[in-house]
């Protein structure tokens, strides 16, 4: 299959493609700059110039495939309400040209936030709140079940990690933590935090595009909710400093989300898909250190 792919140069773009090409897939590869066309060369692909906001390159990548990955966001949180405008923009766009031609369109979620309860693939995506546009660009992929279109959408934590490159959410944690010699985490620290491997994640996308039926939803979800003292815990340990509570504005518009509890399970993708998870815990990959140094 031949397969369009935005977001190529991101956390999980850059291993979503050779996952792919590995299992005898063409990627497409949405690129930006000289380096990402590079990498996906590099990798076995094809680059296309054009970004999310390039309307027409979105057109040329859907008509030129047999299926789309959609994994392209800006995670810029002093602009998310102009990150949420772009990437529903995009997606109608890669809608249009995909009504009635039967090709499978993958898009990348979020895992929902459901006060007191573990969130499971049977619960509807998160469409008020600061994030409710991506919940709302989520249920109009899975629309398109109906309009011809093999639509699905993978819900991916707010953790998305592996050693030495990527960490979510704890990103925020890592590097306060550098800055100012002490772990962070918000009020007491009970609030539980889904997440997954990015290798394992890769896996799961490859799978939706291959097997998922219309209007699947697949819960990317390894742990399924580490306490937010846990992680800071973690951190702390390999950085020598202490750990204390913190108020949620000490990180901004996303201390919002800090403050709020988010497990979510995946025991209905995994029955469905056969997915099981074997790349190291986000736990793990904390407690092993090797953290980016502060930019």
């Amino acid at each position: 299959m031949r397969v369009f792919v935005t977001g190529v140069s991101g956390s999980i773009g850059s291993v979503v493609v050779p996952e792919l090409i590995e299992a005898g897939h063409e990627v497409l590869g949405l690129v930006r700059s000289d380096a990402a066309a590079t990498a996906v060369a590099a990798a076995g692909g094809t680059p296309l110039r054009g970004d999310l906001t390039d309307l027409d390159s979105l057109r040329v990548g859907a008509t030129q495939a047999d299926g789309v990955i959609n994994l392209a966001f800006s995670n810029d949180w002093s602009n998310l309400e102009q990150a949420i405008g772009e990437e529903a923009r995009a997606v109608q766009t890669l809608a249009v040209a995909l009504v009635g031609s039967d090709k499978p369109f993958v898009h990348a979620g979020l895992t929902p936030m459901v006060p007191g309860h573990v969130s499971t693939e049977e619960d509807p995506n998160t469409t008020e709140g600061p994030v409710g546009g991506r919940g709302r660009t989520c249920d109009a992929v899975l629309s398109l079940a109906a309009q011809g279109v093999r639509s699905s959408v993978v819900r991916l934590p707010r953790s998305v990690h592996q050693r030495g490159s990527a960490y979510g959410f704890c990103t925020a944690l890592i590097a306060a933590a550098q800055k100012t010699g002490v772990a962070p985490y918000v009020g007491d620290g009970a609030q539980r935090w889904p997440a997954v491997n990015r290798l394992d994640a890769a896996r799961l996308f490859r799978i939706a595009l291959e097997d998922a039926a219309p209007g699947s939803v697949l819960n990317a979800v390894a742990d399924e909710g580490d306490t937010m003292r846990s992680l800071a815990e973690a951190v702390g340990g390999v950085l020598g400093v202490p750990v204390e509570s913190a108020p949620p504005e000490r990180f901004g518009l996303i201390g919002r989300l800090f403050a709020l509890d988010m497990p979510s399970s995946s025991a209905l993708t995994r029955e469905r898909f056969g997915w099981e998870p074997t790349h190291p815990s986000l736990i793990d990959d904390l407690a092993a250190g090797d953290y980016p140094a502060l930019s």
